[in-house]
């Protein structure tokens, strides 16, 4: 993991490679960029991948990937672009199909 999912404290729920309480960062890059996926919907509005990752990252949700809700991990905002930084990391993790 970068420092900076360490920082945010993404790591507590989330590995690379294999599932912690969240999903595998590289599960989630193959969900969507690794299947050619470019939107993202959240909260019933349809975003551009990475935008609508960064809001779920930022706001929290559930359903995506089974009940465990995942927490709002910068509701106010304050971290976006490094929220940004980690998402485009993690969707970089897809193997094409």
């Amino acid at each position: 993991m970068t420092p900076l999912a360490h920082k945010l404290n993404c790591t507590i729920c989330h590995a690379i490679d294999h599932k912690v309480v969240g999903p595998a960062w590289q599960d989630v890059a193959n969900r969507y960029t690794g299947h050619g996926v470019t939107t993202f919907e959240y909260n019933g509005k349809t975003y551009p991948l990475i935008e609508g990752l960064v809001m779920k990252v930022s706001h929290g949700g559930s359903g995506h990937w089974g009940s465990m809700p995942m927490p709002a991990n910068d509701p106010t905002g304050i971290h976006k672009a490094e929220i940004t930084e980690l998402v485009k990391f993690e969707q970089s993790l897809a193997e094409k199909k």
